[in-house]
């Protein structure tokens, strides 16, 4: 037989790592993946991600993919890696795709989902999965606010500082929600691609909308600031990558189908 591609549904806790990209210094998700794929198959592979989420971020719809000479079965595979792989991060699902496949460049969109705390005592559970806010926040503005970032736009003023000074930052947010779920506000946004730290900040300005700090009008106004200049940028624990969107489904799962969230 010769090569595989094998594309990999992973759902993981990002609380111990420091983002999903391979580092030389610190414990990450593709470092992780590609120790559990060397032990399996004997043999070094180049992991491939369909987004990169930041130190602390969490997944329950990342796609991956590698490409290997062993001849084991992708639902073999599956099993292999899962017992070699912490317990903080599986693979789903596994499945043999084109050996050309790219799991960024092939992907339409992304999902991702911010659940905030806004009880007014913090919580003992479910900490180091959602953002304690403990004032009340005003949901309604913060979904009309929400509401005048989706579509094409420059999203510069919400990214991280670039480290490419020419980096294109127009992005195409397809839509952005904020609602009220029992004690939580539910943030749901996707789009075509984002920007290191968008999400985050585009969170971290609309609780600023829900806090009284800026209307639903100067939120959107925020689009026209210079780089960098949107924010706070929220804390990472409360942001998850629900989910990568394809032209086909890839895996039986579901969770790179469009999100059902507008």
């Amino acid at each position: 037989m010769g090569p595989q591609r094998i594309a990999l549904l992973i759902e993981y806790d990002g609380a111990a790592y420091a983002g999903s990209q391979l580092q030389t210094n610190a414990a990450t998700i593709q470092g992780c993946l590609e120790d559990a794929i060397r032990q399996t198959t004997a043999t070094a592979s180049r992991v491939a991600l369909a987004g990169r989420t930041d130190a602390g971020v969490h997944a329950a719809g990342q796609v991956a993919a590698f490409l290997t000479e062993s001849a084991l079965d992708p639902s073999v595979l599956q099993r292999a890696l899962n017992a070699r792989l912490p317990r903080d991060i599986v693979v789903r699902e596994a499945r043999g795709v084109g050996l050309d496949f790219d799991p960024r460049r092939a992907a339409l969109g992304r999902h991702y989902r911010y659940r905030i705390d806004n009880r007014p005592t913090r919580p003992a559970l479910g900490r180091d999965r959602a953002w304690h806010v403990a004032e009340p926040l005003d949901v309604e503005t913060m979904a009309a606010a929400a509401a005048r970032l989706v579509g094409s736009h420059d999203f510069a003023a919400f990214a991280a500082p670039a480290e490419d000074g020419g980096a294109r930052t127009q992005r195409e947010v397809h839509c952005f929600t904020a609602r009220k779920r029992g004690p939580h506000v539910i943030c749901d946004v996707s789009a075509n691609a984002f920007l290191r730290h968008q999400v985050r900040r585009m969170v971290g300005a609309l609780v600023e909308v829900g806090r009284g700090q800026l209307t639903a009008a100067q939120y959107g106004d925020l689009l026209d600031g210079p780089p960098a200049s949107a924010g706070p940028s929220a804390p990472p624990q409360g942001l998850c990558l629900v989910s990568v969107r394809y032209a086909a489904p890839l895996f039986a799962a579901g969770l790179d189908s469009k999100a059902g969230v507008c």
